[in-house]
């Protein structure tokens, strides 16, 4: 089991640097994710999408 399976996780900044990096991990680490920034968010959401499908079983 993943460290933050069943977790949620409110990142802010998400299209930044450091704010990316900090989704992808949550996510690599079983969290449910919601992005939010001033910029558009669909292209990490999408990547994070995929990234969550190859790991289902």
């Amino acid at each position: 089991m993943r460290r933050l399976e069943g977790k949620n996780a409110l990142v802010t900044g998400a299209m930044g640097g450091i704010g990316a990096a900090t989704a992808r991990r949550l996510a690599a680490e079983g969290a449910a994710v919601a992005l939010l920034d001033v910029a558009d968010t669909a292209p990490l959401a999408e990547e994070l999408t995929a990234r969550a499908a190859e790991h289902c079983p």
